[in-house]
């Protein structure tokens, strides 16, 4: 089922149209909820009736309060499955990332929580032992990442063989970030797709999503809300082609000319995290960061104050772009333009949400302007461009804000504090980087079990090749050559080949089948790790042996000629 949406961002059917349970309707409307949007009007009417859902629609239009709306009304009509403990979960909601569980956590709580429904919000970071004792003690929905709660099934602490209804909120992402063997894992732990209600919704569904999901699903209705435009008709797009130097000074001359209370910057590094909030910092404004360095708590704390407007900008990775209601974003900065065409679509879906308006800027530097020929042609549509301008690198001055001061009166921390902490927090949990280096270990020694470490300011012994080197410089050095004297004649080539020398400089006779070297002499210090053998010397009698006077080419060719030819019997 495909649908065209208006410009309008709600229909004219209400929630009081649907079946819903009175006290399920209630918490609607107390919470502000009376008429939906069109995913929403959309997905209802099949979901409500227990058939299974794949809804695709732009964020920020309402998909999660279509599936918690869909699953409160089944838990309150009707009843458990049969085997069923007092502690085993009745639903399950998976997202992708930390924030977007707890967002989902937040709406649950925020019209569902004078229901009598328990909520378990399961993610990694924070928390072990007390998530522990949440899944220990009972409850009737469990929202949470893949991860953490892979953990707790294969200890025992839950069990999911009841339940009845199964939600997959982002599921592209999901699938993207590399969860699909967890997902696999943890729905072969529910009942059989034909025993329960399966719901999945994100913003892009691609063919690969569709056909993996439609493994675990019962005959699922595929509901798109579609629109004239991939990208929101009410967020003014603009790009700006600056160099790699000119972007700070380029974002910061943006922002103060701008009077926007709520600003996202999406940068595509962690570490240009840290290094654009310290000089929007250092340029006076209250920044916030959200990165996978910053500490979880930390994470949720900052988007916190950000949404009660205490920070005035968030500068944030793609963990932040995906399913997070923030009221009242009014400019989205592309920083760096994303690599994926689809993470372009959600990260300026953070402002225009439910029919406001906003403004995306993105920066097309010469690192990542490549990507932005697939992100127009994944929106269908030219985004215009603007120069860059030496007016627009030069920050207009701002009035001096007040700073802001945390619930102890004492000024908030900054930037390079949030850092600071997290790495330490990263080097006592021993996730930090490696201290030292070197491939002999800790502080790049490569002393081993051959030898001891030489102490500080210990001098080397010298090497062989030091020794032969200061053994050629003891020497008596030879005359340089008269530069009066005639050219040297070229060397025959048909000539025999120069006898060896001895230490002398006399020609050294060479013997017949001698192929060791001289044995050295009794006062010459033998090389150090280096086995030698003395040849003995010929008796007294022995017969003198004469000189070959034949090459060592022919001679070896001799040798090759006896070993190949046929013997003559």
């Amino acid at each position: 089922m495909t649908e065209k949406m208006s410009d309008k961002p709600l229909t004219d059917i209400a929630f009081s149209s649907f079946d819903l349970q009175p006290a399920l309707l209630a918490g609607l409307e107390s919470a502000g909820f009376t008429r939906c949007t069109p995913i929403q009007a959309l997905t209802l009417p099949i979901s409500l009736s227990g058939r299974d859902v794949a809804g695709q629609a732009q964020t920020g239009t309402g998909k999660t309060l279509a599936f918690l709306v869909t699953l409160v009304n089944r838990l309150m009509t009707k009843p458990a499955l049969a085997n069923r403990g007092p502690a085993d979960p009745r639903a399950m909601i998976l997202a992708p990332t930390r924030e977007l569980a707890i967002q989902i956590h937040k709406d649950a709580e925020k019209f569902c929580g004078a229901l009598g429904f328990k909520f378990a919000l399961i993610y990694g970071g924070v928390d072990y032992d007390k998530q522990r004792a949440q899944l220990t003690s009972g409850c009737d929905v469990i929202i949470a990442t893949p991860g953490r709660l892979i953990d707790y099934v294969r200890q025992g602490v839950v069990h999911l063989h009841a339940c009845e209804v199964c939600i997959l909120d982002e599921a592209d992402r999901m699938f993207d970030l590399g969860f699909i063997k967890d997902l696999r894992f943890l729905l072969r732990k529910l009942p059989r797709r034909e025993e329960r209600q399966t719901l999945m919704f994100s913003a892009t569904l691609s063919h690969r999503v569709l056909e993996l999901a439609y493994e675990h699903m019962n005959e699922p209705e595929k509901v798109i809300v579609e629109t004239e435009t991939i990208t929101a008709s009410r967020v003014r797009q603009v790009v700006y082609f600056p160099s790699n130097e000119e972007k700070l000074p380029l974002l910061i001359g943006l922002l103060s000319r701008t009077d926007a209370n709520r600003t996202m910057v999406f940068v595509n590094t962690k570490a240009w995290v840290e290094r654009v909030g310290r000089a929007l910092e250092k340029a006076g404004y209250r920044v916030g960061v959200l990165s996978g360095d910053v500490p979880q708590k930390k994470r949720q704390s900052l988007l916190a104050r950000f949404q009660r407007a205490e920070l005035e900008i968030l500068v944030a990775t793609d963990v932040a772009a995906r399913g997070l209601h923030i009221d009242a974003v009014s400019h989205v900065y592309n920083f760096d333009l994303p690599f994926d065409a689809e993470d372009y679509v959600h990260r300026i879906g953070r402002t225009a949400r439910l029919g406001l308006e906003g403004d995306a800027i993105s920066f097309a530097c010469e690192i990542y302007a490549q990507s932005l020929p697939e992100i127009e042609a994944y929106i269908e549509q030219k985004i215009p461009v603007e120069p860059v301008t030496a007016e627009l690198l030069q920050p207009i001055p701002r009035a001096p804000r007040a700073p802001v001061v945390n619930a102890d009166g004492e000024a908030a921390e900054s930037i390079a504090d949030i850092f600071r902490e997290a790495r330490a927090e990263a080097l006592a949990s021993g996730r930090g980087p490696k201290t030292g280096g070197g491939r002999g270990g800790p502080g790049g020694s490569r002393s081993g079990p051959g030898g001891p470490r030489r102490s500080e300011g210990e001098r080397r012994p010298p090497r062989r090749d030091d020794r032969a080197a200061a053994g050629a410089a003891s020497s008596t050095p030879r005359p340089p050559r008269d530069p009066n004297a005639p050219p040297r004649p070229p060397r025959d080539p048909n000539a025999a080949p120069r006898p060896p020398r001895d230490a002398n400089g006399s020609p050294r006779a060479r013997v017949e089948g001698d192929s060791a070297r001289a044995p050295r002499a009794d006062n010459a210090a033998p090389a150090a790790s280096k086995v030698t053998a003395r040849i003995p010397s010929p008796p007294a009698n022995a017969a003198p042996q004469s000189v070959s006077k034949e090459s060592f080419l022919k001679r070896f060719a001799r040798q090759v000629k006896s070993m190949v030819a046929p013997s003559k019997s």
